[in-house]
């Protein structure tokens, strides 16, 4: 092998290597910065907690032991 065609191989791994690293950043930071799509969703409404309703009542009563 000459010393030309080994300088030939590093320049190109350098260079391979470089390049593959600079695409696998772009690849994670690009998404990343771009944000979420779609429409923003909207807060949802407080609870209003624990009702004693109608059916609710029912189901306790047919509960029972």
């Amino acid at each position: 092998m000459n010393i030309e065609s080994i300088i030939g191989r590093r320049q190109f791994l350098k260079s391979a290597t470089i390049l593959g690293g600079l695409a696998a950043l772009l690849g994670i930071v690009r998404p990343a910065a771009a944000g979420p799509k779609g429409p923003k969703r909207q807060p949802e409404q407080p609870s209003q907690g624990y009702r004693l309703t109608e059916h609710v009542k029912k189901y306790y009563e047919t509960a029972r032991l």
